[in-house]
Parts: C-alpha cells; structure tokens; sequence
C-alpha cells in the first residue's frame, strides 16, 4: 500500500473509524450496564440499611422491656 494513495488513506481512515464507533458502541453499552447496577447497589443498600434500623429498633424496645420488668420484679 503506497502511503501516498489518497485512497488507500481513505479506506484506512473508514476503518479506523468504524473500529472506534465499534469501541464507542460497546463502551456506552458497558456504561449503561454498571449504571444499572449502581442504581440496584444503590436501591439493595437502602433497604439493608432500613432493615437494620428495624433491627436496631426491635432490639432496643427488648431491652427496654427487659429492664422495666427486671424494675417491677
């Protein structure tokens, strides 16, 4: 291939070209798919997060009865 052709030089542009719309395509889908995840990490963290807080809340209203009926004994 002469360095010199123009189109040689075109065909190898469009080429490159295409590989990077290809490698554009497939980032941009990549991107999409981890920003789904993040929402779910997101989404699945704050319901742990509430879970927990019922948790705790459970936990301290036992131990509050637990004491007022250690106090009435």
């Amino acid at each position: 291939m002469d360095s010199f052709d123009p189109a040689a030089q075109l065909q190898a542009l469009a080429t490159r070209l295409e590989l990077l719309f290809e490698r554009n395509q497939r980032l941009a889908d990549e991107n999409r798919s981890l920003r789904q995840q993040q929402e779910q990490l997101v989404a699945e963290r704050a319901q742990l997060l509430a879970k927990n807080e019922q948790a705790r809340s459970r936990v301290e209203a036992m131990i509050t009865r637990l004491k007022s009926l250690e106090q009435h004994t």
